[in-house]
């Protein structure tokens, strides 16, 4: 129960990132690659420096391949996300990213560490997604099946997929390596990867009109957000890992309909009943 309670305060944290990036474009004129840059650069600096107040940064060298993969997913996840956002609108890239790493770290998981999904595992996972696919459907009148609109509908995927190999990896990691160096190492690399996005005049303008919300963005969804997530991913399956992780998306829509008047709708008010549903079997498993 730890680590489901750490998880999903993670993933609340994460769907306060859509709210956030809408005030940065808005107020600052951000772009999405310097925000992810930028997030990433401030949380792997926070992470590096509690991974070294609270112990050795040592990682195991059998995992150190893993921690540089791992970087490089985040540093992907990013890129894709904050671009397919521009394509599809922050709720869509959002809603479509998550949705689909369940299904994918479920499949990854079961492969790679072994994993059995039971029966109860997949009705959740069913009714998680279900619910999401309703959240997709509900605040829309209309989709835009433009060239441009399905192109950032393949780059969610992506997002998805870097998330879920993420996911994948950091479990199979934290068998020898303790949670905090693993996750300073991996922004670590992410931030190198990212960082050449952040030179040149415009992007120091950005950060200058909205530093605030790029600390945020950066100590709480990111360092904060991704420790207490991967010391949850300790006692946790990855395949339910990625269950409570659908909380993400149900909190960043709820957020648009109360801070930017966006519409829920009838399907989306389901969805909403459907993703709590799921929820509730996952953790009656974990309670049984």
């Amino acid at each position: 129960m730890r680590g489901l309670a750490l998880i999903s305060l993670a993933a609340v944290s994460w769907g306060t990132t859509g709210s956030v990036t809408t005030l940065l474009v808005a107020r600052a004129g951000a772009t999405p690659l310097v925000i992810g840059a930028a997030r990433m650069v401030v949380g792997a600096a926070v992470l590096l420096a509690l991974a070294r107040a609270a112990a050795p940064l040592r990682i195991d060298r059998a995992d150190r391949w893993r921690c540089l993969a791992l970087g490089v997913c985040m540093a992907g996840y990013q890129a894709a996300y904050f671009s397919a956002v521009t394509m599809t609108g922050i709720a869509i890239a959002a809603l479509i990213s998550i949705c689909s790493a369940p299904l994918l770290i479920a499949v990854l998981a079961a492969v790679t560490l072994g994993e059995r999904v039971t029966a109860r595992v997949a009705v959740a996972l069913a009714l998680g997604v279900a619910g999401i696919a309703l959240l997709i459907v509900g605040p829309l009148t209309a989709a835009d099946l433009s060239p441009r609109f399905l192109a950032g509908v393949g780059l969610a995927l992506t997002a998805g997929l870097g998330y879920a190999l993420y996911v994948v990896i950091a479990k199979a990691t934290l068998a020898r390596t303790a949670p905090l160096p693993q996750a300073g190492a991996t922004f670590g690399v992410a931030a190198l990867v990212l960082a050449p996005l952040l030179a040149g005049p415009d992007a120091a303008r950005q950060i200058a009109l909205g530093w605030p919300w790029f600390l945020y963005l950066g100590a709480v969804t990111t360092a904060a957000a991704y420790a207490i997530y991967t010391i949850g991913l300790r006692d946790v399956p990855a395949s339910v890992a990625g269950i409570v992780s659908l909380l993400e998306p149900l909190t960043a829509t709820l957020l648009g309909v109360a801070l930017f008047g966006e519409r829920l709708g009838a399907a989306g008010a389901a969805g909403a009943v459907l993703l709590f549903a799921g929820l509730g079997v996952l953790l009656s498993r974990e309670s049984a």
